[in-house]
C-alpha cells in the first residue's frame, strides 16, 4: 500500500499534491474552523466518461469559526481573525441559557486556530454552547469541543474567546459553561 502512495505522489507531482491537500483540508491544523458561512467550495465530479466535471455546494460554518491568521501573524490582534461583527454577536446576551455544564479553568489553547471554541472534557460532541468569566461578567458563544480527560480536567480557550471574555491570555481562568439555549 505504501508504495502505491509513493507512486501516485510521485506521478501527480508536488504541486498537484499541494492543491489536494488543500482542497481535502490537510494543510490546516487539526481543528480549524471551516471557511466563513455560505461560502462557496468546488469540488471535483468524474462524469460518465471519466471526465472531472466542477459542482459547487454551499458550506455553511458556526458563526463561531474564523478565518486562519496570517503566517506572520505574532500579535493577539494579528491572530484574532473574528471579526467585529462576530464578536459582537457572540457578545450578545441570549434570551434563554441553556443547560449549564459545570465550571472548568481554561487556559489559551493554540493560538493559530481561528474562531470562538472551548475544548473542554465536559462535553462529549461538538456543540453551540456559552463560556462566562465570573470575574468580569462577561460571556461568548462558542463551539464546545470534546477534549480527552475527567470532567474535573482543565479546558483550552481560543484566543479570540479569551479576550472577549475579559480573561488573560497568560493566565488560568475559571469559566462557566453551558449549552447555547
Amino acid at each position: 500500500m505504501k508504495k502505491l502512495m509513493i507512486s501516485v505522489v510521485l506521478m501527480t507531482g508536488v504541486s498537484g499534491c499541494a492543491d489536494m491537500a488543500s482542497r481535502l483540508g490537510f494543510d490546516k491544523p487539526k481543528g480549524a474552523a471551516a471557511a466563513p458561512a455560505a461560502a462557496a467550495q468546488t469540488s471535483a465530479a468524474v462524469d460518465a466518461d471519466g471526465a472531472a466535471v466542477a459542482t459547487a455546494a454551499a458550506v455553511t460554518a458556526p458563526a463561531t469559526a474564523a478565518a486562519p491568521p496570517p503566517a506572520a501573524a505574532r500579535s493577539a490582534e494579528a491572530l484574532d481573525t473574528t471579526t467585529p461583527e462576530q464578536r459582537k454577536a457572540a457578545a450578545a446576551p441570549v434570551a434563554a441559557q441553556g443547560k449549564v455544564l459545570g465550571k472548568t479553568i481554561a487556559s489559551l489553547g493554540s493560538p493559530t486556530e481561528p474562531g470562538l471554541w472551548l475544548k473542554t472534557p465536559l462535553v462529549k460532541a461538538e456543540t453551540q454552547g456559552r463560556v462566562t468569566n465570573p470575574a468580569t461578567g462577561k460571556s461568548s458563544a462558542v463551539t464546545l469541543l470534546p477534549l480527552g480527560g475527567p470532567a474535573t480536567a482543565g479546558s483550552q480557550m481560543s484566543l479570540a474567546a479569551l479576550r472577549l471574555v475579559g480573561a488573560s491570555l497568560t493566565d488560568l481562568t475559571e469559566v462557566e459553561v453551558s449549552t447555547e439555549g
